[in-house]
């Protein structure tokens, strides 16, 4: 699938995703890229991120692609089963434990605990870090092969944000086409 035969979500996390941050570096570049917005993007809360992409893909006028960042890519896996048939396919980067105890402490009952683990439904890449401090990789490829979506081992990238060298990110955008090329044209 070509990317301008799509529409690119851009789904980021916690905070949202800054002007150095890759994912609005994309958003920047590409004509048919728009991000999923949250009225709080500092207090992510499941019911209400879930529904707003849901509502982002019912709006959708071609095939969906959804690139997710962080507790996005939770996001993603918790609207999964309303979002089959109408996405594409899922480019999940960095996901973030929002299973651990000090996260309730901060956030309250957030309800993205437990993270689903049944199949997504739709063709996604899952890109994990060996040092990220938000999520070990052990549990990050459990989860992709619980979501039935590829793993990719990006080695020491901690948390793919500005921080850990990822604004541009020419080797995501790099990997994100090649994933985007293995899309069915006619999906979904």
């Amino acid at each position: 699938m070509k990317i301008k035969d799509s529409e690119i979500l851009i789904i980021p996390g916690l905070g949202n995703a800054s002007a150095f941050h890759w994912q609005s570096r994309w958003q920047d570049k590409m004509s048919t890229a728009r991000r999923v917005e949250q009225d709080d993007w500092e207090h992510p809360q499941r019911e209400a991120w879930t529904q707003r992409l849901i509502e982002a893909v019912n709006l959708a006028e071609k095939p969906v692609i959804l690139v997710a960042h962080s507790v996005g890519v939770l996001t993603v896996a918790h609207a999964a089963p309303a979002l089959v048939g109408k996405v594409a396919g899922a480019f999940l980067v960095g996901t973030s434990d929002w299973e651990r105890p000090a996260l309730a402490d901060t956030y309250g009952d957030h309800g993205f605990a437990p993270v689903p683990l049944e199949p997504l439904g739709f063709p996604g890449l899952m890109l994990a870090s060996s040092n990220d401090p938000t999520c070990d990789i052990a549990k990050a490829e459990t989860w992709a092969n619980a979501w039935d979506v590829r793993f990719g081992n990006a080695g020491e990238a901690g948390h793919f944000e500005p921080e850990s060298g990822h604004g541009p990110w020419p080797e995501g955008l790099m990997a994100f086409a090649k994933f985007t090329q293995s899309l069915d044209p006619s999906a979904p």
